[in-house]
């Protein structure tokens, strides 16, 4: 199945203690349904000291699921994803305003 939410799509969350926050797409997992969007879904994860890194309390963004999140269109609004055949393309739009998301 074609990927409805891609790495670099600004996004809003739907859903969890976040919800109403918008960020950037940073990886996706497919296999697992997942994305982590930098700066939401922060957990605090403490790691050892070694000799390249200092040791301490590091905030890491934590994977979120896809059905929590929507795409933001240009009005910025949440929006649900489609497809379409433009040219001898396939392409994404946006439901709510017809707009091709990726050209």
């Amino acid at each position: 199945m074609a990927a409805k939410l891609k790495k670099g799509d600004k996004v809003i969350v739907l859903a969890g203690k976040d919800k109403g926050k918008t960020g950037t797409i940073s990886s996706v997992d497919p296999k697992s349904g997942k994305a982590v969007v930098e700066g939401i879904n922060i957990s605090i994860r403490a790691t050892r000291q070694s000799q390249e890194s200092q040791g301490g309390r590091i905030p890491k963004a934590m994977p979120l699921d896809l059905s929590n999140l929507a795409i933001v269109d240009a009005n910025g609004k949440p929006t649900r994803v489609g497809f379409k055949i433009d040219g001898d393309k396939k392409v994404r739009f946006a439901k709510t305003t017809g707009d091709v998301i990726d050209a």
